[in-house]
């Protein structure tokens, strides 16, 4: 407004800026509350008032009509701002909720647990959000660690929901049951209730005890990263393709544990395609096992967030895909 009353000045009666005053009110509307929007108003209107003056318009119609159109604009953008920040504290008010239902379905894990160090990244594909249709889940029980890491397919609400629900069955199944074979069996049960069509959940399930080994179960997830304390990764990939979670009924091939050993210092990823399927500009996929110098750092935090940080890096910013990893080290 200094700007364009100033211009105004010198520029002389020939040329007008006057009109553009209305911009000040205009832009107030955008970042500032009722009472400044209308101070920032009054103060276009006062100082169109004075150049008008100065270069002896007042009175012209013209003129006139411009000033009335400066202050229509001032009452206009305090209603405006009036509107936007109700929206703001709706918004507000949605965000909190949205963050409590987060929290409740994606908790965090504890950093130790039994004999392993545990440590989370998510990063969701969607604007705002902090969850999508990947999923993880710690516990305890007196089989050992249990973990469950999986990716609902599709996205949005009806993920969400899915996720929630193999959640649920696994946070119960997991202490109940005596093998990952019946924590398996349980999900698939509420699953069976929830999907419909050719709809699945891919998921990995590990359970960690005090020997030197690990024993999983994949149903048509992406193998597990093992990286041993020497530094050497390796997948570790079972013997049979199994299917999916929710498509088991369709082949008469089971998810079958199998063991890997998991001697102390060693680590283990266990992620969703997120990772692996990321995509450069080029369309190069993510080259995770040329990464695995990332997760020798100590600190099993900060290895996830250097790694997540060489994901975004390699796609050049956002993420199309929900990306979780779990990253787990013998104590």
């Amino acid at each position: 407004m200094g700007i364009v009353g100033l211009s105004d000045l010198l520029a002389g009666p020939e040329l007008r800026f006057r009109p553009l005053l209305a911009l000040g009110p205009a832009f107030a509307a955008l970042w500032c509350g009722m009472r400044r929007t209308a101070l920032v108003g009054i103060a276009a209107v006062s100082l169109g008032v004075l150049l008008s003056s100065y270069h002896h318009a007042l009175g012209k119609r013209q003129n006139t009509l411009m000033l009335a159109m400066m202050a229509g604009i001032t009452v206009a953008s305090v209603f405006a701002s009036s509107g936007r920040q109700k929206r703001e504290r709706l918004l507000a008010e949605v965000r909190s909720v949205a963050e409590v239902a987060q929290r409740v379905l994606l908790r965090p894990v504890p950093r130790r647990v039994g004999p392993v160090h545990v440590a989370v990244s998510y990063t969701s594909a969607t604007a705002e959000a902090r969850i999508g249709g990947d999923l993880y889940e710690v516990a305890s029980t007196r089989s050992g660690v249990r973990v469950i890491v999986g990716d609902v397919q599709g996205k949005g609400l009806e993920a969400v929901e899915t996720a929630a629900a193999v959640l649920g069955a696994f946070r119960e199944a997991a202490y109940d049951e005596a093998d990952l074979t019946g924590v398996v069996a349980r999900i698939e049960t509420a699953l069976s209730r929830r999907l419909s069509g050719e709809k699945f959940v891919t998921a990995v399930l590990a359970e960690f005890d005090d020997g030197d080994t690990v024993t999983l179960l994949n149903c048509g997830h992406p193998s597990p990263l093992l990286l041993s304390r020497g530094g050497v990764g390796v997948f570790a990939e079972p013997e049979d393709v199994a299917p999916p979670l929710g498509l088991t009924e369709l082949v008469d091939i089971r998810p079958c544990p199998y063991t890997v050993g998991f001697a102390p210092g060693d680590r283990m990823l266990i992620y969703t395609d997120g990772v692996v399927e990321a995509r450069d500009g080029e369309g190069r996929f993510y080259p995770l096992a040329d990464r695995c110098g990332l997760l020798k750092v100590p600190d099993p935090e900060r290895a996830l967030e250097e790694l997540r940080t060489d994901v975004l890096h390699h796609v050049g910013g956002r993420i199309t895909d929900d990306a979780a990893m779990l990253l787990v080290r013998r104590r």
